[in-house]
């Protein structure tokens, strides 16, 4: 039987002006606006960015936020970031305060998973890595929320094999690694391998397109220089593919991080967005 395929809007793609690793990573388009324009394009799901979830909570409940999203048909409700949960002292203490924060609105929006990782490279030992995510696991089990480890190149770990690790070493059934195409052509990991992954550690795919050399540095090409599906030189239907072989069978994210995006219209992103990434899915 086909997988029937449904897509969600990552938060950084319909984010607008929001400028990443700012005091401004709210976005100027108003939370209901962002749904309503979601649900009109095909999407059945949406990603919520901290900074932009504590920004609408000035103005609107968790109750509501659920109510809009649930009159959009949006079923699929991704949480993003929670970082620092590995570390000790004072950086934990936050994490801890944020984690608390995202826990509960994971549980009020029924969320699908909450992502979390690190963009700092901060090394830690594989045994407190393991000890932290299996502890960050229990503590999610307990209101029935899923943990996903984004794999990415400036993390602390930062290769599919010790992302993989440390997934297997916590044994948690809540808890598994998330692939954004853009971090795994990015770390030239080959497909062959990603076909290989247990799918019951894949809790989330990213797609999105680029180019595997630029002129500028990692971080500037990550979040200025992604492009939608179709308009760069990643393999993404092999990408689709190799992770569908693997098992995987929940929606596909689109996250697009672009400064040439973000001086487009709402509707012009939204529409983009899903007609480049559902189109990768037709033979």
């Amino acid at each position: 039987m086909k997988q029937e395929i449904e897509l969600l809007a990552s938060y950084w793609t319909l984010a607008g002006e929001a400028e990443p690793h700012s005091d401004r990573e709210y976005s100027a388009f108003e939370f209901r606006d962002r749904v309503e324009a979601a649900a009109r394009a095909g999407f059945k799901g949406f990603g919520i960015w901290h900074a932009d979830l504590y920004h609408t909570l000035e103005s609107r409940s968790l109750e509501e936020m659920k109510q809009i999203l649930d009159d959009n048909g949006m079923k699929h409700i991704e949480l993003e970031f929670l970082r620092d949960w590995f570390r000790d002292g004072e950086e934990k203490k936050q994490s801890d305060l944020e984690k608390k924060k995202l826990f509960e609105a994971a549980r009020v929006l029924n969320a699908h998973h909450l992502k979390v990782g690190d963009f700092e490279r901060k090394i830690t030992p594989m045994p407190r890595l393991i000890e932290s995510f299996a502890a960050l696991c229990a503590d999610a089990a307990e209101q029935g929320i899923t943990i996903g480890f984004e794999v990415m190149p400036f993390a602390m770990i930062d290769t599919l094999k010790d992302s993989l690790t440390m997934i297997e070493g916590a044994g948690a059934r809540n808890g598994g690694i998330i692939l954004d195409l853009w971090h795994i052509a990015k770390m030239r990991v080959s497909y062959e391998e990603l076909s290989r992954i247990p799918a019951t550690s894949l809790v989330s795919v990213e797609l999105n397109d680029g180019t595997f050399e630029a002129p500028w540095n990692l971080h500037e090409d990550t979040i200025n220089h992604r492009r939608f599906c179709g308009e760069g030189e990643f393999d993404v239907k092999g990408f689709i593919n190799a992770v569908q072989k693997a098992g995987y069978t929940g929606p596909f994210g689109i996250e697009v991080l672009s400064q040439e995006l973000r001086q487009k219209s709402l509707e012009e992103i939204v529409t983009r967005a899903f007609q480049t990434t559902i189109a990768q899915f037709r033979s």
